[in-house]
């Protein structure tokens, strides 16, 4: 038995750009997920962050091969699912299931919770008969903190955190070894966040659960993860330990994300370095040459930044296992680099082919 039990490889997921009137034609290329590499060991949690439509939802949803990749492997188990079809990618999925982002639209309206559960259960041979899926019913709401006679509402009868509770009920009762969690908290109101988080936590400890939790609110992935990955524009930019990326940010990404977190000190809060990145994120359809971050780093030099894209490496001095996609990382630590003025950028105006400039800003709407 492998001590990973997901492994993603050089990840690419590239979404084509189609123009014609009469016949489409590819013009170009969305590239939503570009050469990612990770990797997720048994019970833990791997926390996924970078702003809206850097890529990280359709990382989530590819290593669940919801969306098929354009290149790379997602072995999981020691099995590479990105070439599984038909009932052998049927069969596998009963191992991973996924918590959405919106609980609300993740569930069928018409149908009942018991019902909800019910088909999971019996798409993957798991049901035993009427008194046993009864009493199996009855254990997975308990176990999400519902009532039994919550089997017989329906999902517009619950507020958001219920549904919530139902979503991960759902995803539980097909007893999978992977849950992947798109923003799970993001749409539920923050007294209620805690509750699912110290649930999804509950649940891993007694089940042995591994999470892959997709998520831009650094606060949640600092609460859950054991190790954190920062993507930026189809790409892994930072990864590290969650305890060590928030003592020690090495990419100037990473810091500028946590600088805009809020701290509840005031005075703390005052005295505190403060990066404003200038300019929105590029398109992912013409993403800048060179490493993707440099049209808006303030550390950015006119040497490598702008023609050579930086691979994941270990910097010396920083702990095991904290690799960071920087040419000059460790000279912005040692303080050797100090940050300078960025002009906003027109950057991915166009693509070839004759393609408009007006091309979507995040891969949600392509999606």
């Amino acid at each position: 038995m492998t001590t990973n039990l997901l492994e993603v490889s050089d990840l690419a997921v590239h979404f084509p750009i189609k123009r014609g009137l009469l016949v489409d034609r590819t013009v170009g290329h969305v590239y939503a997920v570009d050469g990612v590499s990770l990797s997720v060991a048994r019970g833990e949690t791997y926390g996924l962050v970078g702003e809206s439509g850097c890529g990280k939802s359709t990382l989530g949803r590819a290593v669940l091969r919801l969306v098929d990749p354009t290149s790379g492997s997602v072995v999981f188990d020691g099995t590479d699912i990105a070439g599984l079809r038909g009932e052998e990618l049927r069969r596998m999925r009963r191992r991973f299931q996924m918590v959405f982002q919106d609980p609300m639209s993740s569930l069928d309206p018409r149908q009942s919770v018991e019902s909800l559960l019910l088909e999971g259960m019996k798409a993957h041979g798991l049901s035993k008969g009427p008194a046993e899926d009864s009493a199996r019913l009855r254990e997975l709401v308990d176990a999400v903190g519902l009532p039994a006679r919550a089997l017989r509402r329906y999902p517009h009868e619950f507020s958001g955190g219920q549904r919530q509770r139902i979503g991960i009920a759902r995803a539980l009762c097909v007893e999978p070894d992977l849950i992947v969690a798109d923003e799970p908290v993001s749409a539920l109101d923050v007294s209620v966040q805690a509750q699912v988080l110290n649930l999804l936590a509950g649940l891993q400890r007694d089940l042995g659960l591994t999470y892959l939790v997709i998520a831009h609110d650094l606060a949640v992935v600092r609460h859950v993860s054991d190790r954190v990955g920062v993507m930026y524009l189809g790409g892994l930019v930072e990864e590290a330990a969650s305890q060590d990326l928030y003592d020690d940010p090495l990419h100037p990404y990473t810091r500028a994300l946590l600088s805009a977190v809020p701290v509840p000190d005031p005075d703390l809060e005052d005295r505190r370095e403060r990066i404003l990145l200038s300019g929105d994120l590029p398109s992912p359809a013409a993403p800048p040459a060179g490493c993707r971050f440099h049209t808006r780093c303030p550390w950015a030099q006119p040497e490598r930044c702008a023609d050579e894209r930086p691979q994941l490496r270990t910097i010396e001095g920083a702990p095991a296992g904290h690799r960071v996609a920087c040419h000059h990382a460790e000279r912005i630590r040692s303080g050797e680099l100090t940050p300078h003025r960025v002009e906003p950028e027109a950057v991915g105006a166009g693509i070839p082919g004759g393609a408009p400039a007006e091309l979507p800003k995040s891969v949600d709407e392509l999606l």
